[in-house]
């Protein structure tokens, strides 16, 4: 149970303790972080928010104050500002979580209810009771199970007084777009609307990419990623650990996966183990849990030539065949390599948000990994979160383990 704190000692806490957002921004520019312009209309609200938060007891808040939707294109520090404001509210009931992580809680809570009277009702209030603030970095809906319960929940999570902070690609008129039975998903997006502000980071400028006009150009400026045989990746794990080494599966989700050699928290895959066949976002989640640092050997080049195919089941899943499938509602373009990419995406954004350091053995350069198809879009993030990984293993000695991620009291286990 969450240690409970009076509006008055949450306050008093905040002045003693905390800087704001904005203070907390400033200080980050006397140390030599870039200036951007583009990010200030969003500090200033998020800091407008912190205040309200914490100046006005709860029950004087009425209406609830609009949470935020910070959305943009990559490296253009959405999460880096929504960071800064958790990190400065000093309230225990607050939660920080990847979107995937955040829904598959929600799909394992209803399914341990299943059968009862209002089950997303029932999840929305135990949400609310551990938080008063709720944030999701890396808000996108492309499952149709996601799609069609997540206007029911937020409906149910504001009438709780949840705020909601989240990060995106896109603007929320644009989520699930195209995606199978959108309608039923227009009144999330009107939720949205109503109970956020919603702010374009339409800055020039990708802060991730800005260590690498310090450095030598090509992959050698990353120490994470690395060409055919240009590393020993048995020698790489014996730098990284000096636990003992097995080649036993490991077991995710009640299933054993093939494993190349692992201790107990370092592990090298193979490709294909990990994102070429029926694996999903909970394995990945579980293997974040269980490991401070993966290597991962054979990456192909990933996409390929785009063709015309139905979409037979929602936005997650591809037909798996060249033949069009006649349950579909429309085309898509897709490459026959975007399965195992879209899961290397999944992988990618769940270490990345954990902290777990990834080794990547590649077929190709990164700027060569995908070569098109449907996920051109998403793999631009990816693309970014590979560069900032290198760069802060470039900063660690090895066999230390990545900062944790933040999270309000304690984070929820899926």
């Amino acid at each position: 149970m969450h240690k409970q704190h009076s509006p008055t000692a949450d306050r008093a806490e905040a002045q003693a303790m905390t800087l704001s957002p904005q203070d907390l921004y400033r200080a980050k520019l006397t140390r030599q972080f870039i200036d951007d312009p583009a990010q200030h209309q969003a500090v200033q609200a998020l800091d407008a928010l912190y205040h309200r938060l914490l100046d006005t007891p709860k029950a004087k808040l009425k209406p609830e104050p609009k949470g935020l939707y910070l959305w943009g294109d990559v490296g253009r520090g959405k999460t880096m500002l929504m960071d800064l404001f958790f990190d400065s509210l000093p309230l225990q009931h607050k939660l920080r979580l990847h979107f995937h992580r955040f829904m598959a809680r929600i799909h394992r809570e209803l399914s341990e209810i299943a059968g009862s009277r209002d089950p997303l009702k029932r999840v929305a209030k135990g949400i609310a009771a551990e938080c008063r603030v709720l944030c999701f970095d890396e808000f996108f809906v492309s499952d149709i199970g996601d799609a069609m319960i997540l206007g029911k929940l937020f409906e149910a999570l504001f009438e709780q007084g949840v705020i909601l902070v989240a990060t995106s690609n896109i603007p929320v008129a644009k989520l699930y777009h195209n995606g199978l039975a959108r309608d039923r998903f227009l009144p999330c997006i009107e939720l949205l609307q109503r109970h956020t502000l919603e702010l374009h980071l339409d800055g020039e400028q990708d802060h991730r990419l800005h260590a690498m006009t310090e450095r030598p150009a090509g992959n050698c400026v990353l120490h994470n990623y690395f060409l055919p045989h240009e590393k020993d990746f048995g020698q790489l794990l014996t730098e990284l650990t000096p636990a003992a080494i097995s080649a036993e599966a490991v077991t995710l989700c009640r299933r054993p996966i093939p494993v190349i050699a692992a201790t107990t928290d370092v592990a090298w895959f193979d490709f294909n183990d990990l994102c070429d066949g029926p694996r999903s976002q909970l394995d990945y989640i579980e293997l974040a849990e269980r490991f401070h640092t993966l290597l991962l050997s054979g990456v192909p080049r990933l996409g390929g030539e785009i063709k015309g195919w139905i979409r037979a089941r929602g936005t997650e899943d591809g037909t798996g065949s060249n033949q069009a499938a006649t349950t579909g509602e429309r085309q898509l373009a897709y490459a026959q390599g975007d399965d195992p990419a879209r899961r290397f995406i999944s992988l990618v954004d769940e270490l990345y948000d954990q902290g777990v350091n990834l080794y990547i053995s590649a077929a190709v350069p990164l700027t060569e990994l995908y070569q098109g198809g449907a996920l051109s879009f998403e793999f631009r993030r990816t693309h970014s979160r590979l560069i900032e990984m290198g760069h802060r293993l470039g900063d660690n000695e090895p066999g230390h383990a990545a900062k944790a991620p933040r999270t309000g009291s304690a984070e929820p286990r899926v």
